[in-house]
């Protein structure tokens, strides 16, 4: 006997029918049933193996992505660490930060300003 699966098979086919016409049929009809789920079973194999391969190139791909994101991230709080030391080193010099003295006057009328 071959240690493949398909040796009972193949023990099955060569072996003669026994005794009746309606055994040979039964023998034969299991021998069918086998084959078909033999397929459908190898069928079932590929497709779980194709659905993990999509699944790690899916994975590698949102990995990459998450990477380009912390990236992106820390170029972020470096800019905003950078753009909170100019504008605290412009504080002091900065006139629009000064409170406006009583006497000021905008030079357009408007509703916002009533004369």
């Amino acid at each position: 006997m071959h240690p493949d699966s398909d040796s009972t098979e193949q023990d099955y086919s060569s072996s003669s029918c026994s005794s009746t016409p309606q055994d040979c049929s039964d023998d034969t009809r299991k021998l069918q049933r086998r084959e078909k789920n033999r397929i459908a079973a190898q069928k079932s194999r590929l497709r779980q193996t194709e659905k993990a391969d999509l699944l790690h190139i899916e994975s590698e791909s949102l990995e990459g992505k998450n990477t380009a994101l912390h990236r992106e991230i820390r170029v972020l709080r470096e800019e905003i660490r950078y753009l909170t030391c100019v504008l605290n080193s412009h504080m002091p010099a900065c006139v629009l930060a000064e409170p406006k003295p009583a006497s000021f006057q905008p030079h357009v009328s408007s509703s916002r300003y009533p004369d």
